[in-house]
């Protein structure tokens, strides 16, 4: 439960921050234009709001219903549909009065600003943390795959040279090369010879859906550092130190071949050897259903991996933090083509507000939570450029064909298009945090 509300808080920060600056990047242009703006609020307020005060022309609030927040901007046909405002003479205040331009840019404003917060973002946490990776070669001992790995032709104990004859500089974005660059094939040594693993459609759509489908191979050494509730390890008489050498006279050479036995073994008595101080002692207990041992352990990862760090000046992080940025909303362009590609289900992994929420982490980190607020940052950019009636695309789709033909579209078509598109974002609403419910279902999330 705590680490439900840890990652619901942050993403309520994180959106709420978003929100506030992509609306006040409407404002700002509403204001520099002279173009009134009625209100401005953080999250929706149907029928009442948790709180307002009116500065100006302007009533600044919260709503109670946290799916977004808005500015109303005078004479502008938008989600709140006042017909009786619209049908009344053009004031010189208001959105319809203002130059095409003008307009243009007042619906550009929120977008904007996404856009280059994520920028500022992505600066500042270069400059305050760098950049640390795992390097591909690093990962001297192979990989691990699960299921989704092995059906697209990955086996364990593979080492990955290249994707589509091209090296792969950081580990973790092996996979999202091979989705996002729609790969052909993988490179790999396994067992000395040189292997081609061709990639489909098919294993594309299955890399989407799923997770952790390689990790590098880890040597297997082993040392309690602490139990669980209820401990099978404990209750034998394992103590902190005890060093793990083997079970039922079986060595290791890797943690998964450990990792594998224990699933072989659920429910089942074990002999379990341990080097306690000089000397090794035969412990026997009994496995749990699940196959655990139920102990904390120190795999010793961090001194078989060497990470790879970066650290940036001030100035440096500048033009860093800039390809950062660049390069993610790259990233999320090709993503979201997969989309319009049948072949791949792209749209199976569409997910809703759950979906969002954990991408953060179970613990508060503000690394984390930065990187994760500049991407969602991007994400909603690219999402209210589309060219939807009631998104900002919409707008900014109408507002080109009147600079094109000189022509205004009739208001007619633009309160018509305003509820199309209002009942479309809904649906799409709805679609995603269905997508999240089946998920948790099938115990998929």
């Amino acid at each position: 439960m705590e680490t439900i509300l840890i990652k619901a808080a942050q993403l309520i920060l994180s959106l709420s921050i978003l929100v506030i600056l992509h609306e006040f990047g409407h404002f700002m242009f509403a204001r520099l234009f002279k173009t009134r703006v009625e209100k401005f609020y953080l999250f929706f307020d149907p029928w009442f709001s948790l709180f307002k005060t009116k500065k100006g022309d302007t009533e600044y609030g919260i709503g109670w219903l946290p799916l977004g927040g808005y500015v109303k901007i005078s004479g502008m046909i938008d989600e709140s549909m006042d017909k009786e405002a619209m049908a009344q003479p053009p004031k010189s205040w208001e959105f319809r009065s203002k130059p095409a331009w003008q307009r243009l840019l007042i619906m550009l404003g929120g977008v904007m600003m996404n856009f280059l917060f994520a920028l500022v973002i992505y600066i500042g946490v270069l400059y305050a943390w760098g950049k640390e990776y795992l390097p591909s070669q690093s990962v001297k001992y192979g990989i691990v795959v699960n299921e989704v790995g092995e059906k697209i032709g990955l086996r364990t104990g593979d080492k990955i040279l290249t994707v589509d004859r091209k090296p792969v500089e950081d580990f973790m974005k092996i996979i999202p090369t091979i989705v996002l660059d729609n790969a052909k094939s993988i490179q790999v040594d396994r067992n000395g010879q040189l292997i081609d693993v061709e990639i489909t459609d098919t294993d594309l759509s299955l890399l989407l859906k799923s997770k952790s489908v390689i990790t590098p191979r880890i040597p297997f050494r082993m040392r309690v550092e602490g139990f669980t509730p209820d401990s099978p390890g404990e209750q034998a008489g394992l103590v902190v130190g005890d060093e793990i050498t083997g079970i039922n006279g079986k060595k290791f050479s890797f943690y998964d071949e450990w990792n594998s036995e224990l699933q072989n073994l659920k429910g089942e008595p074990v002999m379990l050897t341990v080097q306690r101080e000089e000397n090794l002692v035969d412990i026997p207990l009994q496995l749990n259903e699940a196959g655990m041992i139920g102990i904390k352990i120190n795999q010793f990862a961090d001194e078989v991996f060497e990470l790879k760090t970066i650290n940036y000046g001030f100035l440096e992080s500048i033009p860093a933090g800039i390809r950062l940025g660049v390069q993610t909303t790259g990233d999320y362009l090709k993503q979201f083509k997969l989309f319009f590609k049948p072949e791949t289900k792209a749209y199976e992994s569409l997910g809703g507000f759950a979906t969002i929420g954990n991408i953060f982490p179970s613990t508060w980190n503000w690394f984390s939570f930065w990187n994760m607020t500049a991407f969602i940052s991007i994400i909603l950019a690219i999402m209210n450029l589309l060219p939807i009636p009631a998104l900002d695309g919409g707008h900014v789709m109408f507002l080109s064909y009147e600079m094109i033909t000189g022509r205004k579209p009739a208001e007619k078509i633009l309160e018509y298009a305003q509820v199309a598109g209002m009942i479309l974002l809904l649906a799409l609403v709805l679609y995603a945090n269905a997508n999240d419910i089946i998920k948790m279902i099938n115990g998929t999330f």
